[in-house]
Formats: structure tokens, sequence, C-alpha cells
């Protein structure tokens, strides 16, 4: 087995068919089924099962991708560190749910130290990413959230990934309308009074996830309800469809794709802990102890 073999598993996973892998690939069909049929047998498994229909993943197959997963993720990480024309620059990197404070302590920290030759990387992305980033080493430091709903849960996760999480702050749910929303002058409103409009919620993805979502009230039975997984595009839904996004509240006038955005209080309590976490016993780089420190400016 080797890590091509497994690049190619995951594409012919991900994709519709096998001609749609092989084009991707940029190899012969022929020689992609090939691969992974010699692949199959160094294992003494089925990863596929294969029919006139096109091609499905085994149960077998399955358990395979998710540690086929990993395991590209850790090659990719050593291949950018040790084998990348940016070997011999700085690195850094944050994975961060969708928080603009964690993306200014983020420059903060570039504009303090400004380094000479660096790559620096911070992924705005879903909650679990965010844990298994930080896991399997991609990311120093995440920022994340939970509220009383999937508490349990991520708090499980963070026990199971060894990982160690530090609260900042605990927020109050609020919703997010357009500046010309009929409710924008509101103090306070609940979401049985914004039933006519649409609820904008950032997409996990993946219905098993559901328990992982950023949001406060994510177990509501919204009447009317879009998911998104892009912050401008979230931004044109709710400009354009008059409708809302629950969040903390946390505007700022230093983000642009905020601009335009105001917040209500919402009469429904569910408040979000938002938090950083690192691996546990883990030897934080000089820029991950300084992303600390400017994350606890906010504390």
């Amino acid at each position: 087995m080797n890590i091509q073999q497994i690049k190619y598993v995951l594409e012919v996973a991900s994709a519709s068919s096998m001609r749609e892998a092989s084009t991707k690939l940029f190899i012969s069909q022929p020689a992609l089924s090939a691969s992974i049929r010699e692949l199959e047998d160094e294992l003494g498994l089925i990863l596929f099962e294969r029919s006139n229909k096109g091609i499905t993943l085994t149960d077998e197959g399955r358990e395979f991708i998710t540690f086929a997963k990993k395991a590209l993720s850790s090659y990719e990480i050593l291949e950018d560190r040790y084998l990348s024309k940016d070997r011999d620059k700085e690195h850094f990197s944050v994975s961060t749910q969708h928080y603009f404070f964690a993306i200014k302590a983020f420059t903060d920290v570039i504009k303090k130290y400004n380094p000479g030759n660096y790559v620096f990387n911070i992924h705005e992305t879903k909650t679990k990413e965010v844990l298994e980033d930080v896991k399997d080493l991609k990311s120093e430091v995440g920022i994340i959230s939970f509220s009383g709903s999937n508490e349990a849960l991520i708090r499980k996760l963070f026990k199971e990934y060894q990982l160690e999480f530090t609260p900042l702050m605990k927020k109050e749910t609020y919703v997010y309308v357009w500046e010309d929303h009929e409710f924008a002058g509101r103090k306070e409103i609940s979401i049985e009074e914004l039933s006519d409009y649409p609820c904008i919620s950032f997409d996990q993805s993946d219905d098993s996830n559901f328990y992982l979502n950023e949001e406060a009230m994510s177990d509501y039975d919204f009447t009317k309800l879009i998911k998104s997984d892009d912050r401008a595009t979230t931004m044109e839904l709710i400009a354009t469809l008059h409708g809302y996004s629950i969040g903390s509240g946390m505007l700022s006038g230093d983000d642009v794709v905020l601009k335009g955005m105001v917040s209500i209080k919402l009469k429904e309590e569910d408040p979000l802990t938002i938090g950083y976490i690192k691996r546990e016993a883990g030897i934080l780089s000089e820029y991950g102890k300084a992303y600390i420190e400017e994350l606890l400016k906010y504390k």
C-alpha cells in the first residue's frame, strides 16, 4: 500500500463513477481499476462493489476511508513541512468556526512578529474539521463553541481526541438581520415572530453531525430553513430574502463581510460557550503561544 493508492481510493469514493475519478486523476480508467484491485488484494478486503450501475463502497471500504483520510492528512502535513519549497519558512496554522475575533487575533500575531519568510494558514471551517485539524496536527489551535444542546457530545469528543478546551466567553443568543429589515430596530425578538422569514443556517453537510452544529437553537424545528456553507453567500441570502441567522451577537465594524448587519437579542435562551482547543500536553510554537495571548484578550 502506498500514498498514491490511498489518494486513488479517496477520489473514487467521492466520484460518481470510475470514469469521473480517472479523469480527475489524469490516469486511464483501466490503470486506476488495476491499482485499486491490487490494493484490495494486498489488504484482503473488497473496498468497492462493482455493478453495471457503477461502484459503491462496501462496509469495509467505508471503514478504510475513515483511516485513509487521516493518513493522507498526516502525510500532506509532513510533505508540506519537509518536502515542499516552503520547508525553510516559518509555519503556523489555526482552524476556527466562523468568528471574526479569531481572524483578528491571527492577523495581530502576524503584525506583531512580522516574520520575513512564512507560510501561515487559517482554516475557517466546520465544527468536526476544527476538532480533527487540531487532533491531526493540521492546526496548533482551534476556535470552537457549543450550546447546551450539544455540550455533552462536544466534551466527549474533547476527551476522545485528547484535546484541552479553554473557555473564553459565554454569549447570549442573538439573531442577525439586514439593516433594512422591518425588525432591525428591535432590541429583542422571538423565533416565532420571525416565522415568515427564512433562517439561514451554516451547513455541516452531514446529517450525522447534526449535534455538531456551531449555532444556538440547532434542535429547533424552523418553518423555513436555508443551509449555506459560505459566509458571503449567507449575507447575500439574508439581505435579499430578508432572512436571518442565529449567532452570538458579536458584530464588528472591522469585518467587511458583516457590514449592513444588525443584531437583535433572542428571547429564547441557548447561550454559546466559546473558547479555544489545543492538544493535551502539546508543545505550542512561538506563534501558537502568541495567538493564545491574543485570544485571551477577549476572555
